[in-house]
């Protein structure tokens, strides 16, 4: 209880806000492998449901607000950017959302901590969390200070989401070239496995991928290529 606690508190410094009501934090933390295995023990599944809808109700309106040359079509594109799986996964990324989670074991070594669907869904019963603890004004201010990068990006059209896609037509533009993707290995249960593959560019190894299906685990090596790339040439 006691580390349970320490996190919580922990999570508070990252955040850069105290909970008057520190349990609902905890339960926004709360995975359903770890509450399956305890009596009476809340998970976020609710809190993601109403953080949801807070998330898209706040950039919603910074978008109709700071973008009146966008037309109704546009807003809803750029806000589907915005409020998307991999937007929340990498805001879970920076605020390093996954070691504070509350997971069973069995969660924990076929790859949770690190699972996009659980760490979104964990970013949104965050929000929730605030909104209920500290209201719509404090939600707001967390929503625009993290996702002002993310909010930039999807304005301005610079936001992948077929990573494939976008590595063979960078990768390609310079000429014909042979890119695989390779499973390395495959482990975890049934209904929820890791699968990690090896992206090979002309034969040699350049990046890898982790996800809970092949195709995510191929898009997140190309996505690591990418970001190799643009280092490389920083």
């Amino acid at each position: 209880m006691q580390k349970q606690n320490n996190t919580v508190e922990l999570l508070e410094q990252v955040l850069g806000i105290k909970f008057t009501n520190k349990s609902i934090l905890k339960v926004a933390l709360t995975h359903s492998s770890f509450a399956n295995q305890k009596k009476k023990v809340e998970y976020n599944e609710r809190l993601e449901y109403l953080g949801d809808a807070v998330l898209e109700l706040i950039i919603t309106e910074h978008l109709f607000k700071n973008c009146s040359d966008k037309s109704e079509g546009a807003l809803t594109k750029i806000r589907s950017l915005i409020v998307c799986e991999n937007s929340l996964y990498e805001i879970a990324q920076n605020l390093y959302l996954g070691k504070y989670m509350l997971m069973s074991k069995g969660e924990e070594l076929t790859g949770g901590r690190e699972r996009s669907s659980i760490l979104a869904d964990c970013v949104e019963a965050v929000i929730a969390a605030i909104y209920l603890d500290k209201g719509l004004e404090v939600a707001r201010k967390f929503i625009i200070d993290n996702f002002q990068d993310i909010i930039e990006r999807a304005i301005d059209n610079k936001i992948i989401l077929d990573y494939k896609t976008k590595l063979q037509e960078v990768i390609q533009s310079k000429g014909e070239v042979s890119i695989n993707y390779n499973m390395l290995k495959s482990e975890g249960p049934a209904h929820r496995p890791t699968f990690e593959v090896q992206l090979v560019i002309d034969g040699e190894n350049q990046s890898q991928g982790i996800g809970s299906s092949k195709k995510e685990a191929e898009q997140n090596a190309a996505k690591n290529m990418l970001t190799k790339m643009e280092m490389k040439y920083e």
